[in-house]
């Protein structure tokens, strides 16, 4: 078992910062699973901020030793609060996304990459972008 952290940071469309603790078992020297929490706030400008939270299940592969390609499918549960000329407006739902992706192995246990959103739309995902670049730090 290893335990992971990953941290995702965009400025496309406004500011997505994201942070998620991860536990991944090594089902071989190739591939692993897990899970994990994830927790995110995305703000654009003054107009818009969007904490969330929720689970993640991830699996991922490793053609080569410095690369690893991952699935991940994220439920987060999303709190929307929009300045609107009449004052604020806020929604709360649950916002579901399944990313691929692909990291760089700087060393065993840090990995830099980005992965695409498949679920993404842009006027209803709480992302500011499909593209969310990580660092994924192990310990």
């Amino acid at each position: 078992m290893k335990f992971g952290c990953g941290f995702g940071l965009s400025f496309v469309g406004g500011t997505n910062f994201s942070l998620s603790p991860n536990l991944m078992y090594d089902v071989s020297k190739k591939v692993s699973l897990g899970g994990g929490v994830q927790e995110s706030y995305t703000t654009i400008k003054d107009l818009q901020n969007t904490p969330t939270i929720g689970a993640n299940i991830i699996g991922q592969y490793s053609p080569i030793e410095k690369i690893t390609t991952l699935l991940e499918f994220a439920e987060l549960n999303v709190s929307t609060k929009t300045e609107t000329p009449t004052g604020k407006d806020t929604r709360k739902y649950w916002d579901s996304a399944l990313f691929v992706g692909a990291c760089l192995n700087i060393t065993s246990k840090i990995a830099v990459g980005a992965k695409y959103n498949l679920l993404y739309k842009k006027d209803e995902s709480v992302y500011t972008s499909p593209v969310i670049p990580f660092v994924n730090i192990t310990f």
